[in-house]
């Protein structure tokens, strides 16, 4: 990531030094997910589609330590080895938009929730900006090459209300509290790197 473009890092001292934590990030572009394993300053799981695993890149992300995810169905397995890199005081990533769309957390899936809840980490918000804003001229679907993106970590907070229930009610409140942490830290991310107005 840093040899292809140019990210400037903020806020990486507030991701916990040891300890599960859930990496937070919005979703615009397919660079997200490899900007954020690239400039984490702790190695990040990510949940990958399973369409991914496929010829070189199969090796390539399980020895990077992604986990495989069938997004077509409710994929036991997969949610079992999410919870495990928790357990194990490990940092999972995860983008709560689902898939890539507008970047701004508008639509915010329950699954980041049912993770916060379930294992009591916390999670830290992530925005990373500039992946869409202008497309280059050598690689058409990558931003240009030695381009300016921004990766900006928040305050990590807690997604329960402290009763330790995981009820759909309780999941459900927990949702709205974090698309509105979630949408807080992007705001405040645009202004700071002074990309209001940009993805």
């Amino acid at each position: 990531m840093y040899g292809l473009w140019k990210p400037r890092v903020l806020g990486a001292w507030r991701i916990p030094a040891n300890g599960p934590v859930i990496l937070a990030g919005n979703h615009s572009h397919n660079l997200d997910g490899p900007m954020l394993i690239g400039t984490s300053p702790r190695p990040v799981h990510f949940l990958v589609k399973k369409e991914a695993f496929v010829g070189p890149l199969d090796p390539f992300l399980r020895g990077i330590g992604q986990l495989k995810v069938d997004r077509a169905s409710a994929d036991r397995a997969a949610i079992t080895d999410a919870l495990g890199v928790l357990e194990r005081g490990g940092v999972l990533g995860i983008f709560p938009e689902g898939t890539r769309g507008e970047g701004d957390f508008a639509s915010l899936r329950a699954g980041l929730a049912y993770f916060a809840v379930r294992s009591g980490a916390p999670i830290v918000p992530v925005a990373v900006l500039g992946t869409a804003l202008r497309r280059g001229r050598v690689v058409p679907g990558l931003p240009p090459l030695r381009s300016r993106i921004d990766v900006v970590f928040g305050d990590p907070f807690e997604a329960g209300d402290g009763s330790g229930r995981r009820t759909r009610a309780a999941l459900d409140e927990a949702t709205v509290r974090i698309q509105k942490r979630l949408g807080e830290h992007l705001a405040d991310a645009r202004r700071f790197t002074g990309r209001v107005g940009h993805p």
